[in-house]
Formats: structure tokens, C-alpha cells, sequence
């Protein structure tokens, strides 16, 4: 049998290796994430509860469902996930990044799967959940087609996908990269290359090609004056996200 791709880039990982101490510093290098996941936590659970027919005020809507955090650093996404009921597999391809997540989660009283391993491994062991979230990752894979592949092959039939990335274009490139680690030295310099970013019409074309149906997208937009994200309709110019679904 042939073995799957590996779409992982080292380049890619020994950057986030470099600042895996870091993922619960809310002022540290993942300030960015801390700022954004409100807005990321907002996105994700609003499509999961309409994808499941759950109820958001119920003690734990999410029980009973398999989520995949992949890309899940120190597990800023995982932690919120599980305390909504999932039972959470977070996954990452720099081995760093693993005992932060192991650490934090066992001193939040969680109880998270957290696993050095990439998407294509999981995917050839057969491997399946409801809910694949894929944050920020896809645009620091070598091969994008095949790595959303491999989350298609990780979702259950009618499984639900979310994923964001940065759109290519010379605001992004304004933003993302001069001010994000330049001006505002929120990221080391050299964390994004802007020729790895990814168009939403692009997106959309490899998820198909991947074998999902898009079925939304949104804008994560940034407030210089409060500071703080929210999610556009219409503002996909810089981040944002989408949601998808394995056809049966």
C-alpha cells in the first residue's frame, strides 16, 4: 500500500517549535490568537451546534461528539471544545507544542488526547470524527490539496470542517506580515510568507477538489480602536474562515 503524503514543512514546524512556551501567554507571541479566539470560538460553535442541531445553552451541547483540533499547539481551541462536552483529539506536527497542551490541560482538570502527528498519518490510521477544525494551518503546509484530503478522509459522512487561513493580497500582506511582525512585533519576523496565503475562490476550489462541499464563509476582521475581532459578512480581505462538509 502506498503510504500518504506528508504535506508537513519543517521549515514551517521549527517556527512554532521555537515559541511553543509561549501558546498561554496572552502577551507573548500568540497575542494575535488570544485576541482572535473569541471571535474563532463564536464562528466554530455557532456552525457545530447549527450542523448537530445542538443547543448552545445546554450544560454540555457538544456531548457525544469526536473533534480534531488539528494544528493545536498549545491547545487554545481544544480546551474550550472540551468543556463544551467533545471528546477532543488535538493533534500538531511540532513535538513541542505537545506537553504545553498535556500540561495546561491537566492543570484546567481536561481531559484532551493530545498527539504528536500530522493529518495524513491520522487519516491512514483510519481515523474519523465529527468535527475537523484546521485553524490557521493550511497555509503552512507544503501541499495544501493534500492535506485537506486528509481531513476530508478524517470527517464521518455529513462531518463538519472548519478551516481559516489569510487571503493574498496586498492589504494582507500590509497587515499580516508588516504590521503583524513588523510594526507591532506580535509575530517574529518570517512566521507568514505571503506567497503561501490563500485566496478564498482558491480555498473553495481545493476543498472541492478534496472531495468537501463549502457551505460558508466569513470575514475575522480587526478593530485598531477596541482592540478586538469580529466576524464580517462581507470582509474576507485579510482573515477569515470557512466551514465545509464531507458529503455522504
Amino acid at each position: 500500500m502506498q503510504a500518504a503524503p506528508n504535506t508537513v514543512d519543517p521549515g514551517e514546524v521549527a517556527k512554532f517549535e521555537a515559541m511553543a512556551a509561549e501558546w498561554w501567554d496572552p502577551t507573548g507571541k500568540f497575542k494575535p490568537l488570544h485576541l482572535m479566539n473569541p471571535c474563532r470560538l463564536d464562528y466554530i460553535t455557532r456552525q457545530i451546534a447549527g450542523e448537530f442541531d445542538r443547543d448552545l445553552d445546554a450544560p454540555k451541547p457538544f456531548a457525544g461528539l469526536r473533534l480534531l483540533d488539528i494544528g493545536c499547539g498549545g491547545g487554545l481551541l481544544s480546551e474550550p471544545m472540551a468543556r463544551l462536552g467533545a471528546t477532543v483529539v488535538g493533534a500538531d506536527a511540532a513535538a513541542r507544542n505537545i506537553p504545553v497542551a498535556q500540561i495546561h490541560a491537566e492543570q484546567s482538570g481536561l481531559h484532551i488526547e493530545y498527539l504528536h502527528t500530522t493529518a495524513e498519518a491520522m487519516a491512514e490510521a483510519g481515523e474519523t470524527f465529527d468535527v475537523v477544525l484546521n485553524m490557521e494551518v493550511v497555509e503552512h503546509v507544503a501541499d495544501p490539496l493534500a492535506y485537506l484530503t486528509a481531513c476530508r478522509q478524517l470527517l464521518k459522512p455529513e462531518g463538519l470542517h472548519v478551516c481559516s487561513t489569510i487571503n493574498r493580497n496586498p492589504k494582507s500582506f500590509a497587515m499580516a506580515i508588516v504590521g503583524a511582525e513588523y510594526v507591532m512585533r506580535w509575530l517574529p519576523k518570517g512566521t507568514h510568507e505571503w506567497n503561501k496565503f490563500i485566496k478564498p475562490d482558491e480555498l473553495f476550489d481545493l476543498m472541492e477538489q478534496a472531495g468537501l462541499r463549502p457551505v460558508d464563509k466569513k470575514g475575522f476582521v480587526f478593530n485598531p480602536i477596541s482592540w478586538q475581532w469580529s466576524i464580517s459578512e462581507r470582509d474576507l480581505s485579510v482573515n477569515y474562515v470557512t466551514a465545509s462538509l464531507r458529503p455522504v
